[in-house]
């Protein structure tokens, strides 16, 4: 089968790989039918991380039963499903208290184990959740991002009538726009130097939009929040700018939440650093999409929200590529030579 697999820093090859087996009693193979790129495979293609040299790359994806184990019943061949890219070891006091995410082995596909940049892909069966036919394959394919974003909110406590800045506009920020309206925020604040993302903010339900290019990200939020700042302010960018600049939106009492991960050291101004005393902020760190019973309530919520239409994926997703163009794809993306959201392949 066709695959893209990574050797190295900025060594990805599209190649002929061997197709995965049924092996086990709970395998379930499935014929991706869309995987996107995430943010963390750039970071990975550009730095590296943990991987195995010539491994199949991809984590979020979306497409069809092909073949199950003896012992699946949840999912038969022919099923459109999702699935649950992550592994936990289910056995260390994290796994067993019911914080899976915090698991010291948790591990993604496309890092140690094939990924979904692929014609097909093999998963357990507790990972493999079927679709209702309300969701395309191409939103489908962002379920993953899309649960990673809720799972930052089910830390918080924000409650309905919230004011929310959501710092970033890239897939993950547009989720979060959509999961502040779903928790019931009044308001909800998008921030970005990209003019073409703040548009598309607009259209997934952000209330206001701030060009940090133009303005102090925190003048603008003041403005729109009566000089209070705001219930909670979400760090999307991952940038060690904005992972700084962040503290000065919320009000005081408030929360912040870090979605993004910044890949450089964050040096942290004063007068930033100053808003989490001053202000008695509450700070929330928030990694991958878990929770108990796995893979936990943010997938079926995610599912949910995407078959009412209160999370909608399409608007965010720029390009539909063949695998073929996955090399040049990264290049382009690393290079910031091309203009994109979110880029899906479809095998």
């Amino acid at each position: 089968m066709k695959t893209l697999n990574l050797y190295g820093i900025e060594d990805i090859r599209y190649e002929e790989s061997p197709k995965p087996v049924v092996e086990t009693d709970h395998d379930v193979i499935i014929k991706v039918e869309a995987a996107g790129i995430c943010g963390s495979d750039l970071s990975r293609y550009k730095k590296l991380g943990p991987y195995r040299p010539g491994m199949t790359f991809g984590h979020e994806f979306a497409g069809t039963v092909a073949e199950v184990g003896g012992g699946v019943s949840n999912v038969q061949v022919g099923d459109r499903v999702a699935a649950c890219p992550t592994y936990a070891c289910g056995k260390c006091v994290h796994c067993k208290s019911g914080s899976p995410s915090r698991c010291k082995e948790l591990m993604v596909i496309g890092s140690k184990m094939p990924g979904a940049f692929a014609e097909y892909v093999k998963l357990p069966s507790a990972h493999v959740i079927p679709l209702p036919p309300e969701v395309d394959v191409a939103t489908a394919a962002l379920i993953e991002p899309a649960a990673v974003v809720a799972h930052g909110f089910y830390l918080t406590q924000i409650r309905p009538g919230a004011t929310v800045a959501v710092m970033g506009a890239g897939s993950i920020g547009m989720f979060a726009i959509q999961w502040a309206k779903i928790f019931g925020a009044k308001t909800v604040i998008a921030i970005d130097i990209d003019k073409k993302k703040l548009d598309i903010a607009l259209e997934v339900g952000a209330d206001h939009v701030i060009d940090a290019s133009s303005i102090p990200a925190h003048d603008g939020v003041l403005a729109y929040s009566d000089g209070a700042g705001v219930d909670l302010a979400v760090e999307s960018a991952g940038s060690p700018i904005t992972s700084a600049q962040v503290l000065a939106l919320p009000k005081k009492g408030g929360e912040v939440v870090y979605l993004g991960i910044p890949y450089a050291d964050i040096n942290i101004e004063r007068n930033y650093f100053e808003k989490i005393v001053r202000n008695e902020l509450t700070i929330h760190g928030s990694w991958n999409a878990l929770s108990a019973p796995f893979p936990g309530k943010e997938w079926f919520n995610t599912i949910h929200y995407m078959k009412t239409g209160q999370i909608n994926g399409r608007k965010m997703i720029s390009h539909h590529i063949p695998l073929s163009e996955g090399p040049a794809m990264f290049k382009q993306l690393t290079d910031r030579s091309i203009d994109a959201v979110k880029v899906l392949f479809q095998p």
